[in-house]
């Protein structure tokens, strides 16, 4: 759900008279800057001026226009070539040099998704006092909730939008492993591609956003909140200015990137089984969508306290609390958890949860269908 800022509403100019934009590259001579951009680069001489003793030269290619001026001041020191195949453009090389020192990066047009490995950390972030909110993308409040993101393998956030209305947003998609989105209050408006006309997200629901689903954000209440949770902790949000959501919708067993979409209705949703005795959950399908890389379930205590001792094989386990109270003892760490407060535990670590009565919390699991390993329990 990248809430990314978009541009202006208000143009300064009047856009629809502009032919298109100059980039400054100044040069000693115009003769060799234009066998290397020309020559070996592949872009074409569109006006060159004046004729007798030139002394601009304008060109254009690979979406780029330039403008070659001799004894200019400032200039353009480094380009970027977006390239299909990075090895097959110069013969292996990945940057040319001109001969004014213009520095000509190749890099992959569609670079693809690193996945670092990762490196499991016990967190414990509160909403308290001393929580770090930070003014992120569209003027939302980031608060983030694993700061060492497990090695750059996860990112955690609890994001707060103050101001309702129409979000800044556009058509847009991620190159993900993994990413979820929980309405902690409020409402959200969105819409996903092949999924028919925009829609509430509101307090309790999930949205699975598989990788490469298009999508945007269209509108929200005031004080609205989401928790986000995404892997790799760094990946790339690419704008999609050719499609308009809403469109067709798709079949339900459509895949993007090895993934169905999914969307959680906690009004609706029917309470079950969780993995402990004396604790029921909704399921928000995510595992089933994700064909088992990850779990997302809301889980709750049935009006009476508990305790637990178990141990998750798991790459991640993360708790949200959403109210009541959660106890976690674990190695030298023993603290009490409340509403908005949050834990992300080792796999292979034995943990004691002790639930209040009234406990609600959100449950994320890599992989989802991970078995909590009981070592001891009870109620109290």
């Amino acid at each position: 759900m990248s809430l990314e800022e978009n541009t202006s509403p208000t143009e300064r100019i009047d856009s629809r008279r502009v032919k298109n934009a100059q980039v400054l590259v100044a040069c000693e001579a115009l003769t060799p800057a234009l066998d290397f951009f020309v020559g070996e680069l592949g872009f074409r001489v569109d006006a060159i001026f004046p004729a007798d003793d030139p002394k601009v030269a304008m060109l254009s290619g690979h979406g780029l226009h330039l403008r070659l001026q001799p004894g200019a001041d400032g200039g353009a020191k480094v380009l970027y070539l977006l390239c299909d195949d990075v090895a097959a453009v110069a013969r292996g090389a990945t940057s040319l040099t001109s001969p004014d020192g213009v520095l000509v990066k190749l890099i992959a047009a569609d670079p693809a998704m690193t996945l670092p490995p990762t490196r499991q950390e016990l967190v414990v972030s509160r909403n308290d006092g001393g929580s770090h909110w930070v003014v992120g993308r569209a003027g939302l409040r980031y608060r983030d909730l694993i700061p060492g993101r497990h090695g750059g393998a996860f990112i955690a956030s609890h994001i707060r939008i103050l101001e309702g209305g129409p979000v800044p947003d556009y058509v847009h998609f991620h190159k993900v492993r993994f990413q979820m989105i929980f309405c902690r209050k409020g409402w959200v408006k969105v819409v996903y591609e092949g999924q028919g006309e925009p829609f509430l997200m509101q307090a309790g629901d999930v949205v699975l956003q598989p990788p490469t689903i298009r999508h945007r954000v269209l509108e929200s209440s005031a004080g609205a909140e989401v928790v986000e949770i995404g892997a790799p902790a760094e990946h790339i949000t690419i704008a999609d200015h050719e499609m308009t959501l809403p469109n067709a919708p798709l079949p339900p067993e459509h895949v993007f990137g090895g993934q169905r979409f999914a969307f959680h209705s906690a009004q609706s949703a029917p309470w079950g089984p969780w993995r402990a005795e004396r604790f029921v959950a909704q399921d928000s399908g995510i595992e089933a969508a994700t064909d088992g890389l990850a779990g997302v379930r809301i889980v709750k205590t049935q009006g009476v306290a508990v305790s637990l001792t178990h141990r998750y094989d798991t790459e991640f386990c993360f708790y949200f609390v959403l109210r009541g109270r959660l106890g976690v003892a674990i190695d030298d760490t023993d603290c009490t958890l409340e509403a908005d407060d949050s834990i992300s535990i080792p796999g292979g670590k034995a943990c004691t949860l002790t639930a209040s009565s009234d406990l609600e919390m959100l449950e994320v699991t890599l992989p989802g269908s991970s078995e909590m390993l009981r070592e001891a329990s009870g109620s109290g």
